[in-house]
């Protein structure tokens, strides 16, 4: 029995559904029809019971699946530890990241590029507020999942992977708190915090200056970290734009996240020093795109949600 046949069949004894399984392995589903056939008729035995509702495994399919699996992944392993030497996926990656989220999904991602490359350690930190790009420069950080713009010359820009409506951080008992929405032109009425560091380009479009309208949106105070933005809100000395889910990851009772309904999304991307680019950055980037198809809150994940077909929908690779 070739490789392939091997994980058709075990793909197949794990998803008990041609159609998924032809999906999964990239291949139609005649070919996974044609592969089992050959194979129950070299074993002498069928492997699977299908019928019009559901597919399920006989005996022996069962037995073949658990004597198969553990030598499948072995083998697996071995090509993968092979090619990761071959390609220069070892060592260490470091990856960055902004709001907690982007955390989750690094993590989520690391684990699986592990497996499949185990001689190469993925190490993560949370990307300070006042200093966007300097840690990819300093090639402290190889990659990072991070609040857009990067309109950075010596950086790329790699592809958006959450899309976040945006909400006001207010104190609990602001005049906005009870509102079901703000508008960018309420701006005009409160301080906004100020981030000390970040090019000017990226600070105009999180903290204008003027409303839409041209108002002048008076300044409060200056910090470095998220969490002295949390405080300085707080204690009512101003406000602060963030993502409609800090609601969710950074609830607090002495503040509250009111929805915009004028202000454009916030987003996250990854991006990562040109000079640097490399396989291994590459192979994780796809990583990344790939486990945000499965991931909440995800670019990805919400495509896949209102599709009609129901297949999956994958981002432009880089």
């Amino acid at each position: 029995m070739e490789l392939r046949d091997i994980e058709i069949f075990l793909v197949l004894a794990d998803e008990l559904h041609f159609g998924r399984t032809a999906e999964r392995l990239g291949v139609s589903s005649g070919r996974i029809s044609q592969v089992i056939k050959q194979q129950e008729s070299r074993i002498g035995a069928p492997l699977f019971v299908r019928t019009s509702r559901q597919v399920t495994l006989t005996p022996i399919g069962s037995q073949l699946r658990d004597d198969l699996a553990p030598g499948y992944q072995q083998i697996k392993q071995a090509i993968a530890r092979a090619t990761a030497n071959g390609r220069g996926i070892t060592g260490i990656l470091r990856v960055g990241f902004s709001g907690a989220w982007s955390g989750n999904l690094i993590v989520a991602a690391g684990d699986l590029f592990r497996t499949r490359y185990p001689e190469c350690e993925i190490q993560i930190q949370e990307q300070v507020l006042n200093n966007r790009f300097g840690p990819l420069r300093t090639r402290e950080l190889d990659l990072q999942l991070a609040e857009f713009p990067a309109e950075e010359p010596d950086i790329t820009t790699g592809p958006i992977i959450f899309s976040h409506p945006r909400a006001l951080t207010v104190p609990a008992a602001h005049p906005l708190a009870g509102r079901e929405s703000v508008s960018l032109e309420d701006l005009a009425d409160y301080p906004l915090i100020t981030i000390i560091g970040p090019p000017q380009y990226f600070l105009d479009f999180h903290l204008p200056r003027h409303t839409p309208l041209g108002q002048p949106i008076p300044r409060g105070p200056a910090t470095t970290a998220w969490q002295e933005i949390l405080s300085l809100v707080s204690a009512g000395k101003a406000v602060c734009p963030t993502s409609i889910r800090s609601a969710e990851y950074y609830a607090r009772p002495d503040l509250a996240y009111v929805p915009f309904r004028d202000a454009p999304t916030m987003d996250f991307g990854l991006t990562w020093l040109t000079a640097a680019e490399s396989v291994k950055i590459r192979t994780f980037v796809q990583t990344i795109l790939e486990v945000a198809e499965d991931f909440p809150g995800t670019v990805a994940s919400d495509r896949r949600s209102v599709s009609e077909t129901g297949r999956r929908v994958r981002l432009p690779t880089v």
